[in-house]
């Protein structure tokens, strides 16, 4: 039941803002709600506080007691939706499928895929030594079980 509330107050919260979106929601032990939250542009303490007045005035504190916690995702957060991956364009990846891990750099954004480039040491087809490539691969979203951001330090 206070989920399904919630899940409406969080519509008509991210209704009226063009650059947060919501990742994701949780209820656990009873009433200890969680919000996480995104943007194209980051999220700022400020965004976090206004959503969670938000939420705040629109849950009754006699019907629900609740605590309440809205956090925005971390540098070593997953990329979970798809408009995530829009602002890290030309930053470095590690992606994992299935069936493959990738680790390169995000440089197309598709409806529906990825695009990461890296260059690779390969043998040489002709006499001893190797060679550099460039390596391509167009991933498509519903196969990456994982992506993050490498953060270098």
């Amino acid at each position: 039941m206070l989920e399904e509330k919630l899940k409406e107050i969080l519509e008509d919260c991210f209704q009226y803002s063009n650059d947060l979106f919501l990742i994701d929601f949780k209820v656990v032990n009873g009433n200890d709600i969680t919000i996480t939250v995104d943007g194209d542009n980051g999220v700022a303490v400020e965004d976090c506080i206004h959503i969670s007045r938000f939420v705040e005035s629109q849950l009754d504190r006699d019907k629900y007691d609740f605590s309440l916690e809205v956090t925005s995702c971390g540098a070593y957060s997953d990329l979970v939706k798809l408009r995530q991956y829009k602002k890290h364009l030309g930053r470095v990846l590690s992606v994992k499928t299935q069936n493959e891990n990738y680790e390169g750099m995000l440089t197309e954004l598709n409806k529906n895929s990825i695009v990461l480039n890296w260059k690779q040491r390969e043998p040489k087809k002709i006499g001893k030594g190797k060679v550099t490539v460039n390596k391509s691969v167009d991933i498509n979203f519903l196969d990456i079980t994982e992506a993050k951001v490498k953060v270098k330090i």
